[in-house]
């Protein structure tokens, strides 16, 4: 058990101070959209990149790069993180996994539905649904680490558990939802890889190289299959091995370990710069009551504080589920702010529901503005409440496990 939480505070450490670089990130990307650095800064995400074999090739920008390469990469991580903390963390029995589960599922239902009823009488906005369903876990924890000791530990689990779930349903949004037309040879092939890396976990393989050689693969044939590429760092993750006879610490534990200070302080920094400049050029106050961006940010702001908080409150009222010790309601409200801080996952869901065309500066500035407006208001509420739990009429130990 000691052990457990030693892994989860030493997780959380490292996503709250990549959260914080994140912010620095950033407003340097807003710094670099909106002066004389424009002009380069554009000029790089637009850069093609080729490579290629004969005919066999792959050209993108370098922003697609960005977007579907390292962000592969991101998702590995992701799925790594899901598989052990299905098997063997947080989310591996229904007492620890029904509170997160719920309110994830709350946290993305509500957002969309806001986003939707803003957005049905203009039909080319609704590919976007999904973008304000998504929670940013190195911002979301950057914040609640200002807060110091003021946060419970047990709440910080809770927020962790709630933003895998939303990877999770991330996932599975980008999978059903963002594939376009399939080439069925492509997708065999990236399958047969898939089945190669099975087969190398119930062989009991522990060695790194054959799971990377495969999933860069998978990767290409991923990609041009149609299906989104990152789904492929997800997949060959599933296969890495979580267990290992000798006692020693098992493959999927090593890469984790290994990946995640390259993604927290390298991937997501980059993407971050790529994806986050938002040009202010002749936008006001207006642009902000459209309904795209309208619809982004009041998912964010106002969907996901009633999906999440609204969820955690019925299961635990309809006894389904017990809030953790130590904490109190306005911790939960403070938490469900906090999940709406979207930012990279919601922007990454906006490139693929959108492209890179001009309509994603307006979603980033519904992204940004629903993120900064949770992110604020998630602080204070937390700042408020302290690190003991309130609960109303004094009935604390009856609310908290």
């Amino acid at each position: 058990m000691e052990k457990t939480l030693s892994r989860i505070q030493a997780f959380m450490k490292l996503e709250a101070s990549a959260g914080l670089i994140l912010m620095g990130v950033a407003l340097l990307a807003m710094l670099a959209a909106n002066s004389a650095l424009a002009p380069f800064y554009d000029g790089f995400l637009g850069t093609n990149i080729r490579i290629g074999i004969g005919s066999f090739e792959i050209s993108k920008a370098a922003l697609l790069w960005i977007n579907d390469g390292l962000m592969a990469i991101f998702f590995f991580l992701v799925g790594l993180e899901i598989k052990r903390e299905i098997l063997t963390g947080e989310l591996s029995s229904f007492d620890k996994a029904i509170l997160p589960v719920l309110a994830a599922i709350g946290g993305m239902a509500v957002p969309a539905m806001v986003f939707l009823a803003l957005n049905w009488g203009t039909p080319e906005n609704l590919n976007g649904w999904a973008i304000p369903t998504a929670t940013d876990i190195a911002f979301a924890l950057g914040l609640l680490a200002l807060l110091g000791t003021r946060a419970p530990v047990a709440l910080k689990v809770f927020l962790l558990a709630v933003a895998i779930i939303d990877d999770l349903g991330a996932v599975v949004i980008i999978a059903v939802f963002y594939t376009s037309e399939l080439s069925t040879n492509a997708l065999t092939l990236s399958m047969l890889g898939f089945a190669l890396a099975v087969a190398l976990n119930r062989m009991g393989v522990q060695r790194a190289a054959p799971y990377v050689i495969i999933g860069v693969f998978m990767w290409v044939f991923v990609l041009k299959s149609g299906v989104h590429a990152t789904l492929a760092g997800v997949l060959i993750a599933l296969t890495i091995p979580l267990k290992k006879k000798d006692g020693d610490k098992a493959l999927l534990y090593q890469m984790e370990h290994a990946l995640h200070p390259l993604v927290a302080y390298m991937i997501l920094p980059v993407f971050a710069f790529a994806n986050a400049g938002v040009s202010l050029s002749g936008v006001s106050f207006a642009d902000l009551a459209q309904p795209l961006p309208l619809g982004i940010a009041a998912g964010l702001f106002i969907g996901k504080q009633i999906g999440v908080f609204g969820a955690t409150w019925i299961a635990v009222k309809s006894g389904l589920a017990r809030l953790p010790a130590g904490v109190g309601w306005r911790h939960v409200y403070g938490v469900a702010c906090l999940t709406g801080v979207g930012f990279t996952m919601s922007l990454f869901i906006g490139s693929l529901a959108f492209g890179a065309d001009e309509t994603m500066n307006t979603v980033r500035l519904g992204v940004v503005s629903g993120s900064v407006l949770s992110g604020i208001l998630g602080f204070v509420v937390l700042r408020m409440a302290g690190a003991k739990a309130v609960a109303p009429g004094g009935d604390a130990g009856r609310q908290s496990a």
